[in-house]
Parts: C-alpha cells; sequence; structure tokens
C-alpha cells in the first residue's frame, strides 16, 4: 500500500457542505435497511454505513430516522446503484459510484463532468482492475507510539500501517474492517475519522498541465448530489 494515500480522497469527501453529506449518507442506511432490514445484528452493511454516519458526526436521531423511514412499507425512497468508470485527463483512472432515483439524468451528468474535463467514459471494468478493495481505518495519533500501533496493526491481523498529518491509516481486507475496529476499541481507541471500505491502488504522478483538470474533475463529481465516491489513482 506504500506509495499512495486514499485517506486525502476520503478525507476531502468528509470535508464537503454538511448538509451534502448527511444526504449521501442518508441514501447508503436507505439502500442497506431495503436489502437487508433494520436489524444491526444480521445487518452487515447497515453496521458498516452507520460507521461512516457515526465518523461523519452526522446526529443519531438523523440516521435513526431514515432507518425507520426506510424500514416503513408506504416509502417511497427507492434509489438505483450506478457504477461508471473512465478517463480523466493524463490517462487518470477515475470510478465514480452512485446512489441515484433517475439512471438517465446521472449518467448524463457523470458523461457531461468528463467531457468538461477533457475525459471519456469507459466501459464497465475497463478501468475497475487497477483498483482493489481495502478496508480503512483512520484515527488521530495523539500520544500514542508508532511502535505499539504497529504492535495492534500486527495481532489484530491488519495489512498496513501509515501516519498522515497526525492520523494513524489502517488498511485492512475487507472482510476484516470490523473485527479490526473493534480490537482497537479493546485497547482504548473509540473515536474514528473514517471507518469504511474503499477501492485502493498504486498512485500515478499527474502532469503539472493536468492535474488542475483532474482537481477539478473531481470536485465535479464529488460535488454531484447523486454521486457517493469518487476513486481515482492520480496522485495529487
Amino acid at each position: 500500500m506504500a506509495g499512495h494515500s486514499q485517506f486525502a480522497n476520503i478525507k476531502h469527501w468528509k470535508d464537503a457542505k454538511r448538509a451534502k453529506k448527511f444526504i449521501k449518507i442518508a441514501k447508503e442506511i436507505t439502500v442497506a435497511v431495503k436489502k437487508g432490514g433494520p436489524n444491526l445484528e444480521s445487518n452487515s452493511s447497515l453496521r458498516l454505513v452507520l460507521e461512516k454516519a457515526r465518523a461523519n458526526n452526522m446526529p443519531k436521531d438523523n440516521y435513526e430516522r431514515v432507518i425507520k423511514k426506510a424500514s416503513g412499507e408506504t416509502t417511497t425512497d427507492n434509489y438505483d446503484e450506478v457504477h461508471c468508470e473512465g478517463y480523466g485527463p493524463n490517462g487518470v483512472a477515475v470510478i465514480v459510484d452512485c446512489l441515484t432515483d433517475n439512471r438517465n439524468r446521472t449518467a448524463a451528468n457523470v458523461r457531461s463532468y468528463f467531457t468538461k474535463k477533457g475525459g471519456s467514459l469507459a466501459q464497465t471494468n475497463a478501468v475497475g482492475y487497477l483498483f482493489e478493495r481495502k478496508g480503512i481505518i483512520a484515527f488521530t495519533k495523539d500520544n500514542l507510539l508508532d511502535e505499539i500501533v504497529w504492535e495492534w496493526v500486527l495481532e489484530a491481523e491488519a495489512e498496513d500501517l501509515q501516519v498522515e498529518n497526525n492520523t494513524y491509516i489502517i488498511t485492512t481486507l475487507p472482510d476484516k474492517l470490523m473485527s479490526v475496529k473493534k480490537y482497537l476499541q479493546t485497547k482504548g481507541i473509540n473515536e474514528f475519522d473514517v471507518v469504511e471500505l474503499v477501492q485502493a491502488n498504486q498512485m500515478v504522478n499527474v502532469n503539472d498541465d493536468d492535474r488542475q483538470k483532474v482537481e477539478e474533475l473531481i470536485l465535479l463529481l464529488e460535488d454531484d448530489d447523486d454521486v457517493q465516491q469518487v476513486y481515482h489513482n492520480a496522485q495529487l
């Protein structure tokens, strides 16, 4: 995992406008409840998205209200999952995951963002092979010693540890994400910046001429209400 940082991408998304951020999380909660029901014990997807809600300081009343609404028989909130892949400037690989109530609108918007910034959409799996799904757990370093946290990483059977901007970033296999989090809680870590599954990969350098276009493309995509997450391999 050396040589790249998915945390920077996640952190940027986390710093988006508060209301928009909560709307995106509410969509994920709705989909998780409709797929697996409102019971946290039997619905691992719901448990995971609630971790994201808490990490983003979403009020408990907000997400409980979404769960209740989504589990009701009369709810009309239905979202389709739309997965887009494409190339940005400098050949940067981009994956866009969306939740939408209008697939045509979302597809048209995403396509227009790529076109405006000199990129293009591609067929499914055109760039997917460049990415690998991983779990990411991030928390503030505080007064912890790197050696101690490395011991935790090994004992919890996580994959890697990085330190960025006074933050520990632990990488796990997808099925180890929650068990590693629980292990960290036994060590007194209860405040997390990120606990979620992401697409991870080796990053590529972007030339100076295209860097701004790539950044603008990512911002356009992330600002769209239908876009839940954007993954790319640009070293920005």
